[in-house]
């Protein structure tokens, strides 16, 4: 008898606390009301090359601090903002502002900087000129077609004195900007990808760091570069419009600016590039 009192008894506690169990896998499997406070993952989009080996570095760094890093590479400029903006990353670390600027301007983009990476002083490459002075009168000079890009180029000439831009001219200066040629250059716009590759075709062309290194061009082919003070050209990782002050951000940035990857950065770009925070 007593048993047969107990055993109901038992099976009652039993499913109380199955269904307490329960509840609270339900409760821990429900997302969070802060969407920082649980995330301890973050996929981060950078551009295929040298930049992954100090992204390595980076989720190393992370990894001290709790942070899973998970980098997603792509192969050109247009598709890691495309992919932040769409959730496909948290984050991602390619750009400058003037970029960012014009991609917001044409592609309606919420998107933030969030903290600096590094600078790659853009430079005047050549394989048939060793001095700037060389490029007279019909010289083929070739620049990037993308708007930041080709208005940063036009500006390493006009440093030179090989053109004169209109006053007033933004930092997106086009061809349509010129105002004086007085060097009688021609200047040629062409894919940031292609540009560099084309350097042994032309007879000079300016050249974004990192596609210099991927064409194979190294700062003995460089005979002018824009300065590194004031620079408006420094890269960052940028997140989504309202993530910015989330916790993850800032374990992010600082597993960015550490002296660790910086050595690894310095490695990685042997000078060509510099860290900028």
């Amino acid at each position: 008898m007593i048993t047969a009192l107990r055993s109901p008894i038992t099976r009652r506690a039993g499913l109380a606390a199955l269904l307490a169990s329960a509840v609270t896998l339900v409760s821990l499997a429900a997302p969070s009301s802060s969407y920082a406070e649980d995330k301890k993952t973050v996929k981060v989009g950078i551009i295929s090359g040298e930049d992954e080996d100090v992204w390595r570095v980076v989720t190393a760094e992370a990894a001290k601090s709790g942070l899973t890093i998970e980098t997603v590479v792509f192969n050109d400029y247009t598709q890691p903002n495309e992919a932040l903006e769409r959730g496909e990353v948290d984050a991602n670390a390619f750009q400058h502002q003037p970029y960012l600027d014009n991609q917001i301007k044409t592609q309606g983009y919420h998107i933030v900087a969030v903290g600096y990476t590094g600078l790659w002083p853009i430079g005047l490459y050549s394989k048939k000129h060793t001095k700037v002075a060389e490029l007279t009168k019909g010289s083929v000079v070739g620049v990037p077609n993308d708007p930041s890009n080709e208005g940063r180029a036009l500006r390493v000439l006009e440093s030179q004195k090989l053109i004169k831009l209109k006053d007033g001219t933004g930092i997106l200066a086009t061809t349509a900007d010129i105002a004086e040629n007085p060097s009688g250059i021609e200047i040629k716009e062409l894919d940031a990808g292609i540009v560099g590759r084309s350097v042994e075709d032309l007879d000079a062309a300016v050249v974004n760091t990192d596609w210099a290194l991927k064409s194979g061009l190294t700062p003995e082919n460089r005979i002018a570069q824009e300065a590194v003070n004031d620079n408006p050209y420094r890269n960052f990782i940028a997140v989504k419009q309202d993530n910015e002050k989330e916790p993850w951000v800032k374990a992010l940035v600082a597993a960015y600016q550490n002296p660790t990857v910086k050595a690894e950065f310095d490695r990685v770009y042997k000078g060509t590039g510099v860290v900028a925070y």
